[in-house]
């Protein structure tokens, strides 16, 4: 059998799969639609509660219900809800509505999951192989706590050194990056709001650049003020920002406009806790704060 031959027994038997699956699906219209428009749901869900665009959910929710044949599909987006509605070859209409709070980004989810919808639009994947592993990327794992701290630390200390400080600024700036993310994940393990969170925070970092001055002899003096700068970065949240001008840029200026306001807060969170210490500094040592 030369290799024409096995081209088209590969393209008929893939045909046959495909018919095969759009019979069982007209024969059974309803259960079809409701399995589809869940199974999507479900893959938009994640991919909004671990960071993904407004876009790239409705994108992934209509590639997948269009390729299962559900050709009559509209979605409504917000940043914390989805509302799909379907309707069937006899007119019957089926609508879902899921709720999905405010949470941290995952962007490896968020890339499994739209690898995954490609794959279902190109036919690599049916929709029971779809599920299961839908599930097993939703539990994937996030990094590990040590890499987290690290990063936040190294982070810290590379944009305090961008924001002017010196080189032993930044070595300081990299312990207090890695002791303030300590405390936030230790806070997200205990359910606490986001502002005991960047509060607390904003308040941990300024004591410790404060303590850190401190500490400076003639030879080598520290400034508040890179150190605070850079300490800081590990509780902004850049990507919810970078996300909702995403959205405001598509149009989506409901959900831009919530996403902007989470994360304008949570600045204004980190400033009352700095505030609050710079404030009291000043006032015990009479100004002498930078």
């Amino acid at each position: 059998m030369n290799m024409k031959n096995i081209e088209e027994t590969a393209k008929e038997t893939e045909n046959t799969a495909l018919d095969e699956r759009k019979s069982e699906a007209s024969a059974h219209p309803d259960e079809d639609v409701k399995q589809v428009v869940d199974f999507a749901l479900e893959a938009g869900r994640i991919l909004l509660k671990n960071g993904g665009e407004i876009f790239r959910v409705e994108e992934t929710i209509t590639r997948i219900c269009q390729h299962f044949g559900v050709e009559h599909v509209d979605i409504f987006t917000l940043s914390h809800g989805i509302f799909v509605s379907a309707e069937n070859e006899t007119g019957d209409v089926y609508t879902r509505v899921k709720h999905i709070p405010l949470s941290g980004a995952h962007l490896g989810i968020v890339a499994e999951v739209n690898e995954l919808s490609r794959q279902i639009a190109e036919g690599k994947v049916t929709i029971c192989e779809a599920k299961g592993r839908l599930e097993k990327i939703e539990r994937t794992p996030p990094s590990r706590a040590r890499f987290q701290v690290l990063g936040a630390g190294i982070g810290a200390a590379c944009f305090g050194y961008l924001m002017g400080a010196t080189l032993t600024e930044s070595v300081v700036t990299f312990f207090i990056g890695c002791l303030v993310y300590l405390w936030v994940l230790l806070a997200k393990r205990c359910q606490l709001s986001k502002i005991v969170i960047n509060i607390a925070g904003g308040i941990l970092l300024t004591l410790c650049a404060i303590f850190a001055t401190h500490l400076s002899t003639a030879d080598m003096v520290l400034g508040l003020q890179g150190m605070i700068i850079g300490a800081i970065m590990p509780l902004i949240p850049g990507m919810a920002f970078t996300n909702a001008i995403r959205d405001i840029a598509d149009s989506d200026f409901l959900s831009g406009t919530v996403r902007m306001m989470d994360a304008l807060m949570v600045f204004v969170y980190i400033a009352v806790g700095v505030g609050i210490v710079l404030m009291t500094y000043n006032n015990m040592t009479g100004g002498f704060i930078l």
